[in-house]
């Protein structure tokens, strides 16, 4: 009799317990998943691989430049003008592609395509600082100066195309993770609602506004006449943008009216 009591009495306890640790999961789940705070991990992973690109980009051109200053030198005695003006000639290549890819760094961040000559002039610097690097090399027909002075150039040729769609990708990673966010809101909400509910009661508690907060915010804003849009969403509420066209979706799911995508 006292062991069938204590089954009773304590099973209750551990499935609570069990139940609130499921509801805390879900809510880090939900958060780690959520677009703003995937947007802020690609943003990281963004910045890292500029920093790195850029390195690697800027050391390969440094590297070009001393052979391209020697071979637009031609022998050229130490110190003379002609010596000093063939300084000039990788820097004019390498600035004009430096700007290539810092303009593509920003088209590639908001998936804007670039024409054809803009790619035809970042081929034609890439191709020209080979062409000056290895020039002397195949005309001495030495295959180890080929090698040598081949690799700076195709590193940064190989690395000013990768980091184009590199950038392109992680900005295709913060769409995708939000349409994933917002399809599983729309099927596992009510679920997630209903699991819930302490760990919702502690969020308040510690002041934390919650999704079905800012609804009820723009539920009792919302007139007839007003349409429904992210932007109105989030100047009512004070959301995030990355939650505002969710709550705009979740809204228009409860009156039936269209959303309108910001202008």
């Amino acid at each position: 009799m006292t062991i069938e009591t204590r089954k009773v009495t304590t099973v209750p306890g551990r499935a609570r317990r069990l139940a609130e640790d499921a509801a805390e999961a879900a809510d880090v789940r939900r958060w780690q998943t959520h677009p703003d705070v995937v947007a802020l991990r690609v943003e990281r992973v963004r910045a890292q691989v500029d920093r790195l690109c850029w390195a690697g980009i800027v050391l390969g051109l440094a590297f070009t430049t001393a052979n391209v200053q020697w071979f637009a030198a031609a022998g050229a005695a130490f110190g003379s003008l002609p010596w000093l003006t063939a300084w000039l000639l990788d820097p004019t290549v390498c600035l004009v592609l430096l700007a290539i890819l810092r303009a593509e760094q920003v088209t590639a961040r908001y998936q804007v395509r670039t024409g054809a000559w803009v790619r035809a002039a970042k081929w034609l610097t890439l191709a020209a600082t080979y062409v000056m690097n290895t020039w002397s090399s195949w005309a001495a027909g030495s295959p180890a100066g080929v090698v040598l002075h081949s690799v700076p150039p195709l590193v940064v040729f190989v690395a000013a195309e990768a980091v184009t769609d590199l950038r392109d990708k992680l900005t295709e990673a913060v769409t995708v993770a939000f349409m994933n966010a917002t399809e599983r809101a729309s099927v596992h909400e009510p679920v997630v609602a209903v699991h819930e509910s302490a760990t919702q009661s502690r969020h308040r508690a510690a002041g934390r506004k919650l999704f079905a907060d800012y609804l009820t915010d723009a539920r009792n804003a919302w007139t007839p006449e007003i349409t429904i849009t992210p932007a109105w969403a989030r100047e009512t509420t004070g959301c995030s943008r990355g939650l505002s066209s969710r709550l705009a979706s979740a809204l228009t799911a409860e009156i039936g009216k269209g959303v309108r995508a910001d202008d």
